[in-house]
């Protein structure tokens, strides 16, 4: 199952256990974030019910990005400003998209009680 969500102003198309950069969010890393606004969701080729659908995820870390260089400059004037700048971003991995998450617990539940 897929699912397009926004986040930062920006769509981005996501599955269980895909690592995607986005817009800084709050947290530390290790901590596991929702993100609830799922403009569509997908699977084998049909679409999903996006009502109440909500998108799991671990931030892996808070970074920064490339070193983007800002010159201004006036000819004839002696005019010139260099400015760096390095947009800040969190790195997410996706747990589950929707009630996958449901599935896997189940799954996981069913071999340690074949085990007890």
């Amino acid at each position: 199952m897929f699912a397009i969500v926004r986040t930062g102003g920006k769509q981005y198309r996501v599955a269980a256990g895909d690592k995607i950069v986005v817009e800084k969010l709050g947290g530390e890393a290790g901590e596991t974030v929702s993100l609830g606004d799922v403009l569509f969701a997908g699977s084998d080729g049909q679409a999903q019910d996006v009502a109440g659908l909500t998108v799991s995820a671990r931030i892996i870390a808070q970074a920064k990005g490339e070193k983007v260089i800002v010159f201004k400059k006036r000819r004839r004037h002696n005019y010139r400003r260099r400015n760096g700048h390095r947009q800040r971003h969190t790195i997410l991995e996706i747990l589950s998209v929707g009630g996958s998450d449901q599935q896997t617990r189940t799954a996981t539940a069913e071999p340690a009680a074949a085990e007890a």
